[in-house]
């Protein structure tokens, strides 16, 4: 069905089903995005356009996502949540979440499935201040597209296997590893070019 999609209606598909994933549908954005940058690998899409129309597409659904919460708070979803999967249960853990974790919750919670559906809604039916949402939104977004459709460029040929160690490390997990990995070597190249002006 997605790898249909796709191949039919190609970056528009992916634009759509990400952006309402991160409006609060629950729709697989993370596959749509693995299935859109495996078809990149196979020279049917760019992979460039593939990350900036998954990135942008999660920046704006997640922005509107946040004023539709603003405007009519968590009555919303008691009232209609039900009929999209989001019960009162996950309701509330995800509501606990954010309140301990807001930021870092708007960020990771792209990398999970629940949140990634839900953090820009409560986000802003909890009055994060709008410039603080928008920073992390964006941030987590560009990252999320970059990771997910780099893994899936990669490993393009092996998606159910990749799929099954994403599914047991979870996404945050693997996002908070190649983070780390990035932030060593960008450490690492920062004491390399510190030792060589100190040479001269």
């Amino acid at each position: 069905m997605i790898q249909q999609l796709i191949s039919h209606y190609g970056l528009l598909a992916i634009a759509s089903l990400i952006f309402l994933e991160s409006l609060g549908l629950p729709l697989p954005g993370e596959t749509v995005l693995l299935f859109a940058a495996a078809a990149a690998a196979q020279h049917l899409l760019p992979i460039g356009a593939v990350v900036t129309v998954a990135a942008l597409a999660a920046i704006f659904g997640g922005v509107l996502g946040y004023g539709i919460g603003r405007r009519y708070g968590l009555g919303l979803l008691a009232r209609y949540g039900g009929r999209v999967g989001v019960t009162p249960v996950r309701l509330e853990q995800a509501q606990e979440f954010l309140k301990h974790h807001g930021p870092k919750t708007v960020f990771f919670g792209r990398f999970v499935a629940l949140l990634r559906v839900l953090a820009s809604f409560l986000a802003g039916a909890g009055h994060m201040p709008y410039a603080q949402f928008l920073r992390y939104n964006a941030l987590g977004s560009v990252v999320w597209a970059v990771l997910i459709g780099g893994l899936g460029f990669v490993f393009g040929g092996q998606l159910p296997l990749l799929e099954i160690w994403l599914g047991r490390l979870g996404w945050g997990t693997v996002a908070t590893l190649v983070l780390a990995g990035l932030v060593a070597a960008g450490w690492a190249r920062w004491q390399r070019d510190g030792h060589a002006r100190a040479g001269h």
